[in-house]
């Protein structure tokens, strides 16, 4: 639930989301963001704490409109995908207060398709921070990619020019001189 600010007589509930939402930082959002079958996705336990509404009833919308979240948008995890999470992400185990069924994971596309579902205007603002956080994310690894390419081509240069430096401080190839008294061959 919003809280509503009260400022002169006027009353301005989107102050008051912006304000709320402005304490979620980006990094929160990222650090929400999983790699699972290769997909970058959202938990529905994180987005609904984001959307500040109840798992439960943030897929029970994505049940109610199925044909909304197709595979490519959302999909609910495995046994042993979820039981990954529980060890890498340190998760409640079923029957000690956690849920007793596998989460649903959801795509960039899945996340905007939430706020079409989820008709409230925290819903609606968190989204635009989250599609804002995947946006910058993908830049961020394109700019990776770019300095790692970058990176292999100065490496190759550099072993270029490291072997030029080797073959200059190698002695060279050729008759070496004798030292000391020359014996004469015996014939």
């Amino acid at each position: 639930m919003t809280s509503l600010i009260f400022t002169g007589d006027t009353l301005s509930m989107s102050r008051a989301v912006a304000k709320a939402l402005s304490v979620i930082p980006v990094e929160r959002i990222a650090s929400r963001i999983y790699m699972i079958r290769g997909q970058k996705v959202m938990l529905d336990v994180d987005l609904a704490e984001l959307y500040n509404v109840s798992t439960g009833n943030l897929n029970l919308a994505v049940r109610r409109n199925s044909r909304r979240f197709p595979e490519d948008f959302a999909f609910q995890l495995t046994m042993e995908e979820y039981d990954t999470l529980l060890l890498q992400f340190a998760r409640a185990k079923a029957g000690r207060g956690g849920r007793r069924t596998p989460p649903f994971a959801f795509t960039e596309q899945g996340v905007a398709m939430l706020s079409s579902v989820l008709k409230t205007n925290r819903a609606a603002d968190a989204n635009v921070m989250i599609m804002r956080t995947f946006v910058r994310m993908r830049t961020m690894l394109a700019t990776n990619e770019e300095l790692a390419r970058k990176v292999a081509q100065h490496d190759q240069e550099i072993g270029i020019l490291f072997n030029h430096v080797k073959a200059i401080l190698a002695p060279p190839e050729g008759a070496k001189k004798t030292i000391g008294f020359p014996v004469p061959k015996q014939v």
